[in-house]
């Protein structure tokens, strides 16, 4: 079975990483989103809620499976038997950071990574900026998904 892990901290989900999901979904046989429980970061959601909302929204690939970690990706890679890490690219100054990451995860491990292109309707889709925008009354429909949005605009409506 050809597995590949597609790692981060997804908080929340966009557009612009289920275009990444979706389509390793259709190389590989399983496809394992792994959530980063980053304990030095204050994360908007908790991280079952980031796992759950993954779940929720990639469950009509059927190939895809939501899990959570802690540490190295490549650790993570190596304790699941995941040979291949996939990446998205938005522009070059990611492929300048993910290259070391890349070239240090093989030297450590073995792991290879597959760098995707992100779809250019997504290129500017970050996390942080989705926030940043509902926080000042922007309408982020159609950047994240539904459900993505519902949550995302009534967290930061409590945060006030």
């Amino acid at each position: 079975m050809r597995r590949v892990v597609c790692p981060g901290s997804f908080d929340p989900v966009t557009n612009g990483h289920l275009d990444i999901i979706s389509r390793a979904s259709r190389l590989y046989d399983e496809v394992v989103v792994a959530v980063l429980i980053n304990k030095n970061k204050k994360s908007l959601f908790t991280v079952d809620e980031r796992a759950d909302m993954i779940a929720e929204v990639t469950k009509e690939y059927g190939n895809v499976k939501v899990d959570k970690f802690y540490g190295l990706t490549v650790d993570y890679c190596k304790k699941q038997g995941i040979p291949v890490i996939v990446r998205g690219l938005r522009a070059v100054s990611d492929y300048e950071y993910e290259l070391q990451m890349a070239q240090m995860n093989h030297r450590i491990a073995g792991v290879e990574t597959l760098f995707m292109a992100t779809n250019p309707e997504y290129a500017f889709l970050s996390s942080s900026l989705m926030k940043e925008v509902v926080r000042f009354g922007g309408d982020i429909s159609g950047l994240v998904p539904d459900i993505v949005h519902d949550r995302l605009v009534e967290r930061l409506k409590r945060e006030d």
